[in-house]
């Protein structure tokens, strides 16, 4: 059973991360993500803290794993969605193909860790996605630069997959000393250029 409601996807999303783009260092991360541990799901939270916070201090390239491993979660979840499923958001006109991807990614998130919600609202054109309890932002000190890259990375990819084409951006994050971690979502017009 998955500690903590830590969730399978994610932690071999950061471990494959990992492995893309710091292979140097994927024996040192693997004495936390360690292949049995991903194998049967005994990856808990201490460990997923503990390589996040290790992340965190290689610098810029946390950012970047962070982000692939979003784009992993959200390749791999919409992979074990029912084909037909798929293929009914992907015919759907673009403001309901929003509305049930939204779907989607809320579940994704929830999916990552037991904690963690997204609670969204569209404005104008325009979607908040509100995380609560990300894995990402917990750290005892602020820190200068947003901590919820892999968040948006995973929405923007989940959204392109669909034939969306949206700019994410982070808004406010916890990790800086902000209320809450909020990202908006801008869509764009099908056949929009940009």
């Amino acid at each position: 059973m998955i500690e903590a409601g830590v969730g399978r996807l994610l932690v071999a999303s950061l471990h494959q991360g990992i492995a893309d783009l710091l292979p140097t260092r994927l024996e040192f991360y693997e004495a936390w993500l360690n292949p049995a541990g991903l194998r049967d799901g005994r990856i808990g939270l201490a460990p997923l803290a503990a390589v996040l916070s290790f992340l965190r201090l290689e610098g810029e390239p946390y950012r970047f794993i962070a982000a692939r491993a979003g784009e992993y979660t959200a390749e791999w979840t919409v992979a074990e969605l029912p084909p037909f499923k798929r293929a009914v958001i992907r015919a759907a006109p673009q403001g309901l193909r929003v509305y049930l991807v939204m779907r989607i990614a809320r579940s994704m998130i929830r999916n990552t860790y037991g904690g963690s919600r997204a609670i969204v609202r569209w404005r104008k054109g325009r979607g908040a996605v509100d995380i609560r309890g990300s894995v990402f932002c917990e750290v005892r000190d602020r820190v200068e630069q947003p901590l919820c890259e892999f968040y948006a990375a995973a929405l923007r990819r989940l959204m392109h997959l669909f034939g969306l084409d949206v700019e994410v951006e982070t808004e406010q994050c916890r990790a800086t000393g902000a209320e809450q971690c909020l990202m908006t979502i801008a869509v764009r017009a099908a056949g929009a250029g940009g």
